[in-house]
């Protein structure tokens, strides 16, 4: 039995569910191996991996690097979270739509957000362990962000008075984010 890979509505952004092995023990399951994920589309090397935990009401996002755009494989190993990929290429024919999924450690699933996406998470569970792979290094001095609540993207967040750090209580709406902030898209 192969892990199941859905195509959401944002080209390359995928929802994976891993074959999980579970019995009276508890479960047993890989959660990343190469050749699989490659024949399933995702052909990025993995150069990072992180662990965030954060407490219910936490939201974190909407980011992305732009010079050196990461592109994230995330799972939640503990508690339960609504993830958001938004698509923030000019001149993508998808430009600001998003796509949102629980994901959480009882259902296993994953999100793949290729680069070029805007990506955030709030945490519905008492607290949340979060993993994500990425594909490139973390640069602080190239994280932008947009605005969670920009209501033209109109994400059905299951939160509505998040707790958020100051960056991202101060990013801006999409449509006043700087252009040349902005990834491109490159049809493929």
């Amino acid at each position: 039995m192969d892990m199941k890979v859905t195509d959401t509505s944002l080209p390359g952004v995928k929802l994976i569910e891993p074959v999980v092995h579970d019995d009276e023990r508890g479960f047993f399951m890989e959660s990343y191996q190469t050749q699989r994920y490659q024949d399933a589309g995702i052909a990025h090397e993995f150069v990072q991996d992180n662990v965030s935990r954060s407490a219910k009401g936490t939201l974190r996002g909407l980011h992305y690097q732009l010079h050196r755009p990461q592109g994230k494989l995330v799972m939640v190993v503990t508690g339960e979270v609504y993830d958001v990929a938004v698509d923030i290429r000019k001149g993508s024919p998808t430009f600001g739509q998003w796509y949102g999924a629980t994901l959480s450690a009882d259902n296993h699933h994953q999100m793949y957000v290729p680069p070029g996406y805007a990506h955030g998470y709030c945490v519905t569970s008492d607290y949340a362990d979060f993993l994500y792979k990425c594909t490139d290094y973390y640069h602080p001095d190239d994280e932008y962000s947009v605005l969670w609540s920009d209501p033209e993207l109109a994400i059905d967040w299951p939160v509505s008075s998040p707790i958020l750090s100051a960056k991202d209580s101060q990013a801006s709406c999409l449509s006043k984010v700087n252009e040349d902030h902005l990834p491109v898209y490159t049809a493929s």
